[in-house]
């Protein structure tokens, strides 16, 4: 088992990717990939079922290679990573905290992307939207954040 966290600034002129899947808003996050801080929770949990650090030590913001990376790609190269040491994802929960925009017509999507991108079924795969009611700079809209937990099991 494994549990990962990510969190980013809202900001003007960028995309809104989460879980693979472009929303519909007018900002997205900023970081130095896509900023997707579902797939990149998704990453640090699964990661961390492995033993294998962290997001950071794979794949450093100061590596101009990753700049505006996707995050889908950098979640590829995890599962080829885990089938390397003959481990395979069983199963992923995830949480997305944001208080903007409405996240709910996109849900499916997002579960069917990162299951795809897994190589499970999207039953394998959850994902949970929360707002923080307005308390703090997540609750304020400055910014969303992500946690997961993911279960790996030996091939």
């Amino acid at each position: 088992m494994g549990l990962g966290f990510d969190s980013h600034r809202l900001a003007p002129g960028r995309r809104l990717v989460l879980g693979g899947v472009l929303v519909s808003y007018d900002r997205g996050l900023a970081g130095h990939s896509d900023a997707d801080v579902l797939t990149h929770a998704v990453i640090d949990a699964l990661l961390g079922a492995a033993g294998l650090d962290d997001i950071g030590a794979h794949f450093p913001s100061e590596d101009p290679r990753y700049a505006d990376a996707s995050s889908l790609e950098l979640l590829r190269r995890v599962v080829v990573l885990l089938a390397g040491k003959r481990l395979q994802v069983e199963n992923v929960d995830a949480t997305i905290f944001a208080e903007q925009p409405r996240l709910a017509p996109y849900r499916s999507s997002m579960r069917r992307v990162l299951a795809e991108t897994l190589g499970i079924e999207a039953a394998r795969v959850n994902v949970k939207l929360k707002t923080l009611e307005g308390l703090g700079p997540l609750g304020l809209g400055e910014g969303m954040a992500a946690q997961a937990v993911a279960e790996v099991r030996e091939l």
